[in-house]
């Protein structure tokens, strides 16, 4: 027989109804992917934004069917990528911590370290992620993805208020943090 059991040759209903659903998150993938990714980029860097972007897809296809269903997927979708961005750094850290205790700590002579970033906005993208958690996903959901503060309240369940705090807090310690690039003025002013 061809393709449905029946001898029809048609698609059983259940065969095209996930047709159609497959189809519709490939489109969504498509239209999302590379804001999704330009934010896992800021948040986490360039080793690690494809895998972050990837995932959170993958974790949206498993639950397409509900997420379909939401006014904002492709909210959900950042939503889950700045989970996995913050699991990661905590993760990372949590290595980082446990490395340095084990290895005493100690520098070799001739060992060398990681080239400081050349490109200010490397070193600007290095110095966002090194923010807490909160003002890092706030910073970038407002400066990447271009969210205004009721959107990004909205997305990560705060008010705000605490949105606007989060983002000064965060744009004060990038001040004090970063070179003055402006001629004659105060950075971040």
């Amino acid at each position: 027989m061809a393709i449905g059991d029946d001898g029809s040759g048609q698609r059983p209903a259940a065969g095209r109804d996930r047709d159609l659903t497959d189809v519709a998150f490939a489109h969504f993938y498509r239209r999302e992917y590379r804001s999704v990714y330009a934010m896992c980029l800021a948040l986490a860097g360039p080793g690690a934004a494809d895998d972050l972007a990837q995932d959170a897809f993958i974790r949206a296809h498993r639950q397409w069917e509900r997420i379909v269903a939401y006014d904002v997927p492709a909210a959900w979708v950042r939503r889950v990528a700045i989970n996995l961005a913050t699991s990661l750094a905590r993760r990372l850290a949590a290595e980082a911590r446990a490395l340095r205790r084990f290895a005493g700590r100690r520098e070799t002579v001739g060992q060398q370290r990681d080239p400081e970033p050349r490109d200010p906005d490397d070193e600007l993208w290095a110095e966002v992620r090194r923010l807490p958690a909160r003002q890092s996903s706030i910073l970038i959901l407002h400066y990447v993805e271009d969210l205004s503060v009721d959107q990004i309240a909205e997305l990560l369940g705060l008010s705000a208020n605490t949105v606007k705090v989060h983002l000064h807090r965060g744009r004060v310690t990038l001040a004090s943090r970063l070179p003055d690039t402006s001629e004659g003025g105060v950075a971040g002013a």
